[in-house]
């Protein structure tokens, strides 16, 4: 399928998740994450925001749907909640459900060969470039695909405690985000699935349903943050994206 002038892109970022393996006293889309280039800022910049602005700075989307929760008392005090390319979707119990809430959202204005590129709120180093190559890799796709690294370490399956077996990390990929798929094929393939715990990602999703995403490789300074130490090596790496990008 060949990309036409008017397909759109539109983004999906699910932020409902509470973080608990943070063990902070807040979301942890929503810790503060300051860096050299937001210094000059008055007040915390948070992770969520740091994510979001790399995405519209990409400069690709119509809009981008953020799934929040319903009781989320933090959202609303962002400055970038009322940025004009920003819409709020409900967010639902787990990741699927909020990516679908967001897909309704999307009724009547995405198209069905459109493209939607899916984001974690917590992975704010995503460069504009990774964005780019991913797009230019896929749109010529019918399916899709998402970023991803080959992993480099030996991987052992393990049963308890005890390791059975050596895993060939030659064909094994640590799956990272955006994920990017055709608008009805991704709401076709999640609500086919809804409620399967399987779906971990958008293209686990695919994938039970008989598809086969591509792989397009990623970045590795494209991190999630999960733990706390997390917070520190998103900072060097957004400080040292900062130091080498060219001035306008």
């Amino acid at each position: 399928m060949t990309m036409t002038k008017s397909m759109q892109f539109w983004g999906i970022v699910p932020a409902a998740g509470v973080g608990k393996r943070m063990n902070a006293n807040c979301p942890k889309q929503y810790l503060p994450l300051l860096t050299e280039s937001t210094a000059h800022l008055t007040g915390d910049y948070t992770v969520i925001e740091h994510t979001l602005s790399r995405l519209i700075e990409a400069g690709i989307f119509e809009k981008i749907v953020v799934a929040i929760s319903t009781d989320d008392a933090y959202w609303p005090d962002l400055p970038i909640s009322t940025h004009n390319k920003i819409l709020r979707a409900q967010g639902g119990k787990e990741r699927a459900d909020s990516v679908l809430n967001a897909l309704h959202a999307l009724d009547g204005f995405a198209r069905a060969d459109d493209w939607v590129l899916v984001h974690d709120a917590a992975r704010p180093c995503i460069t504009k470039e990774d964005i780019h190559v991913l797009i230019s890799t896929l749109r010529d796709d019918d399916v899709g695909g998402i970023l991803a690294l080959s992993s480099h370490d030996t991987l052992k399956e393990v049963h308890g405690n005890h390791i059975t077996s050596t895993l060939d990390r030659n064909v094994i990929w640590r799956a990272l985000t955006p994920q990017m798929f055709r608008y009805g094929l991704l709401k076709q393939s999640l609500e086919a699935t809804q409620g399967n715990d399987a779906v971990t990602d958008e293209a686990s999703a695919l994938e039970m349903q008989g598809f086969t995403p591509k792989i397009v490789e990623g970045r590795s300074d494209n991190i999630k943050i999960t733990r706390p130490e997390d917070l520190a090596l998103a900072q060097f790496y957004l400080s040292k994206q900062h130091s080498t990008t060219p001035n306008p």
